[in-house]
């Protein structure tokens, strides 16, 4: 197998063939993670360590696989979703609630690095593999486990989704039109937010382990990494009694700042977080007078007049293509962009030089187009190694490496174990 390519996905080995298992490449290389968890936090934390060298082992349960299994289309009967998710992982089966799947589990956690959970608090504990035990088998472990609202608190034992924290955090209060609804995201922002925030913390307790020798308990809240990428609203409110309102695409901030319609009914977008970015913009659209105003000078004070700076950007774009304003805005130096969908993501010339998305080979689709690794390391890149892999198909593989014998394995699967 050769060295990953720039692009991050593992090149094909002599002769054209892909292997099945590539080796492990980045600065994760040797990190050993079990994911135990589900939908989708959890998971797509561990998706990520595994994007830079980790081996990372997913642990379903025998008859009830990861939900992402089934979200949203499927290709012959199989689940798109989990080709993203299930990348670079090893899949096996484990019921964690039966005396033969708990030694298992133990004897997989002697020799992590990582476990990453989800389950709801206390879930652990009962089936006698919470922190104690988990600790007592391995005292270098980290142990992350990734809640709706933590390990304590009055709400700490409901039920906990994404949606839920992208309501509790403020996101879906500040988010629509002025005189519409709350609106939520059609997709899971909280959860990749919290995806983020885990792998982060699953980092940094391991390089406490280089100091202390000890693992620890990660404690992630979806509620929690919500209101650190909403900003200053609760110092705002603390200080001001500020409640930041829904402004639909303006911003509360600085203006002009919206999206607009071109003439050919395309849309693009465009900020003005700098001054100087704002002066170009209404040189470029025949209203430079604006730009003296005094309370021009400042992004408050551009926004308490965005009607006035809106209304000629909107007109100016409407009369000229899409192409027109790109070419016009980007001559001027001031921020546009144009509003995509995935059709047009898959065939921007930045994110094909970034090599954003990329080709994986995969034994049940043939090639599948996914995002490619979250970013670029100049001397340890990761890379896409197999996108997900079926449920539990490399079950007797994992146990093998335990020491396992047929038998043995064979004896596990009967008992239900398996």
């Amino acid at each position: 197998m050769t060295d990953p390519s720039p692009s991050g996905v593992a090149e094909p080995a002599a002769g054209g063939r892909t292997s099945p298992r590539p080796p492990a490449c980045g600065p994760l290389t040797g990190l050993r993670v079990l994911d135990l968890a589900t939908l989708f936090a959890g998971p797509l934390a561990a998706t990520l360590l595994g994007d830079y060298g980790a081996e990372v082992v997913k642990v379903e349960h025998p008859h009830r696989p990861d939900p992402s299994r089934g979200h949203g289309p499927a290709k012959d009967g199989i689940g798109l979703w989990w080709k993203l998710l299930g990348r670079n992982k090893k899949t096996m089966t484990l019921d964690l609630s039966h005396p033969g799947g708990r030694d298992v589990l133990l004897r997989l956690a002697a020799g992590a690095d990582v476990v990453i959970e989800n389950f709801r608090p206390g879930t652990l504990e009962r089936w006698g593999l919470g922190w104690e035990e988990l600790s007592a088998v391995n005292p270098r472990l980290v142990l992350a486990r990734v809640t709706g609202f933590g390990q304590f608190g009055p709400y700490a034992r409901r039920p906990g989704f994404g949606t839920l924290a992208e309501a509790m955090s403020g996101f879906a209060a500040m988010t629509g039109e002025p005189d519409g609804p709350p609106t939520l995201p059609p997709f899971g922002l909280a959860d990749a937010v919290a995806a983020l925030g885990t792998s982060y913390a699953v980092m940094a307790a391991l390089h406490a382990r280089t100091a202390s020798g000890r693992g620890q308990v990660i404690d992630m809240a979806l509620i929690e990494p919500m209101l650190t990428v909403l900003g200053p609203q609760p110092l705002w409110y603390d200080q001001l009694g500020h409640v930041q309102p829904r402004t639909g695409n303006r911003s509360a901030n600085v203006a002009p700042r919206n999206t607009y319609r071109t003439a050919d009914g395309s849309w693009v977008a465009v900020s003005t977080s700098a001054e100087s970015v704002a002066e170009r913009v209404m040189r470029l659209v025949g209203r430079p007078e604006v730009i003296d105003e005094p309370w021009f000078a400042t992004g408050a004070g551009r926004a308490e007049h965005a009607d006035e700076l809106d209304a000629p950007v909107a007109d100016w774009i409407a009369r000229h293509d899409r192409t027109e304003v790109m070419a016009a805005f980007e001559k001027a130096e001031a921020a546009v962009a144009p509003i995509y969908d995935i059709r047009e993501v898959m065939t921007d010339p930045q994110y094909q030089a970034l090599g954003s998305i990329t080709e994986v080979p995969d034994d049940e689709l043939g090639t599948v187009r996914m995002q490619n690794v979250l970013f670029r390391l100049s001397e340890t890149p990761g890379a896409i190694r197999w996108a997900g892999r079926p449920h539990g198909a490399d079950t007797d593989e994992v146990l093998a490496s335990l020491g396992l014998t047929g038998p043995e394995i064979d004896g596990l699967r009967a008992a239900g174990a398996l």
